[in-house]
């Protein structure tokens, strides 16, 4: 008799519900939705940033080029040295240039390596003979250093007008102050005068000064005589020398050790010249430095601005693992959900109603009861997983998890706590009855 075959025929495996991967917390599924609208913000923050920086700096080179070296009108007198020194990072050259078309010589440009001392001293003298209606003023400018000396001698043909005489330092003129008395007062010497006498005036600080000689009363004849014990720059040891006649002169600003720029005009001439020049002094920009520097400085601000974003970034990520990982590290305290009835009934999609949470109980009903074999009775009388000393007899809302006894659980409501176990906002918490 033959020997029946036997075919071994493997049944499928089962699903396992250990396997199943996990659902996403909430905590994972905000972080994934989140990304594109942080990193949306990010770039916008950068692009604002960007242009925020790019319009300050471009702002700072426009106040330089146009304000602080811009272009000035200079009026010098005769036996007058003025210095120019500007920055060589941010300055390429000096251009001056003669605004008074004159056949007689002009003021010379001088360039000197350091700044030149102020040791040379000149006497010069010019006589002025002006009429005055009533109600009118004269002024002359001039441009006096650190030290100089002024003295006027003065002669009015009326001995009973009374004309005022004026040395005041600033470019701007004794109209402008006259217009305006709540002008800032930089008169050095204000003075009544009639008849013969002379007055002085010594200058403390180098700048411009014009004097100037105004009248009130009825119409007169002054005679201003005007000596003046002047200090100049020595330009013994210039190696630049440039006469401004027609064209204009232009010294090159050396980097990054800089140099100087001296303007001395010449002495008095004839008594009918005029003995006044005109003069525009430009600077010319040194371009690398504002684009570079325009440049530079937005790269280090965004790369900063980006540093501080990734920093940020880097610690929002770490909240947002150290949330993810608290479930997993808890989840070995319960046990499996099989063996556990206490726990029966857990679920993500529990209705927010608290009655209706209370249907996940497996035969338990509305007022609380519950009823079991001997093996639920036991697993429900375990001890509290958070002060491991009272049995667990409550359960949570809307998870359900039974994992600490009533005490616990009503202290971490109180709290507005998360579930230990799901880490889902706790709305309320439930006492389990045994029976």
């Amino acid at each position: 008799m033959a020997e029946p075959n036997f075919t071994t025929v493997t049944p499928p495996p089962l699903p396992s519900v250990e396997s199943a991967p996990p659902p996403p917390s909430s905590s994972q599924t905000r972080l994934v939705s989140r990304e594109p609208q942080h990193v949306r913000i990010t770039r916008d923050d950068t692009c604002s940033c960007f242009a925020v920086v790019f319009s300050f700096w471009f702002f700072v080179s426009v106040t330089l080029i146009l304000g602080v070296y811009g272009s000035l009108i200079v009026e010098l007198g005769p036996e007058t040295s003025i210095v120019f020194q500007p920055s060589p990072l941010f300055v390429q050259f000096v251009k001056v240039e003669n605004l008074e078309a004159k056949s007689s010589p002009g003021p010379i440009l001088y360039g000197t390596y350091g700044y030149p001392p102020l040791d040379v001293v000149t006497t010069w003298g010019v006589t002025r003979n002006v009429s005055l209606p009533s109600g009118s003023h004269k002024e002359w400018k001039y441009y006096l250093n650190k030290g100089s000396e002024v003295n006027i001698s003065y002669h009015v043909s009326s001995t009973s007008s009374f004309v005022f005489l004026i040395i005041a330092d600033g470019l701007d003129s004794l109209t402008q102050w006259l217009e305006n008395p709540t002008y800032p007062n930089i008169t050095l010497s204000w003075n009544m005068i009639h008849g013969i006498g002379i007055i002085s005036q010594e200058i403390f600080w180098s700048s411009s000064y014009y004097v100037a000689v105004g009248n009130l009363d009825e119409e007169v004849e002054v005679e201003l005589n005007l000596s003046v014990k002047a200090f100049l720059h020595n330009t013994t040891n210039a190696y630049y020398k440039c006469s401004l006649t027609s064209s204009p002169c232009s010294l090159n600003i050396f980097f990054p050790d800089g140099n100087a720029a001296v303007l001395v005009s010449p002495g008095p001439q004839q008594e009918n010249a005029s003995n006044e020049w005109s003069v525009k002094v430009s600077y010319g920009p040194r371009w690398v430095t504002y684009i570079f520097g325009i440049a530079g400085m937005t790269l280090l601000m965004l790369w900063a601005f980006n540093h501080l974003n990734t920093l940020q970034c880097a610690q929002e990520d770490r909240v947002g693992v150290t949330i993810e990982e608290i479930a997993p590290q808890r989840a070995p305290l319960l046990s499996r959900k099989d063996d556990d009835l206490s726990s029966w009934g857990s679920s993500y999609d529990s209705l927010p109603q608290d009655e209706e949470d209370l249907e996940f109980l497996p035969g338990g009903s509305i007022d609380g009861k519950f009823s079991g074999n001997g093996e639920t009775s036991n697993n429900t009388r375990r001890l509290c997983g958070i002060c491991f000393d009272a049995p667990r007899d409550c359960f949570f809302l809307p998870c359900g998890h039974c994992v600490a006894c009533f005490a616990c659980g009503t202290r971490i409501v109180e709290a507005a706590g998360t579930c230990p176990v799901c880490r889902r906002k706790m709305k309320k918490v439930r006492m389990i009855f045994t029976v």
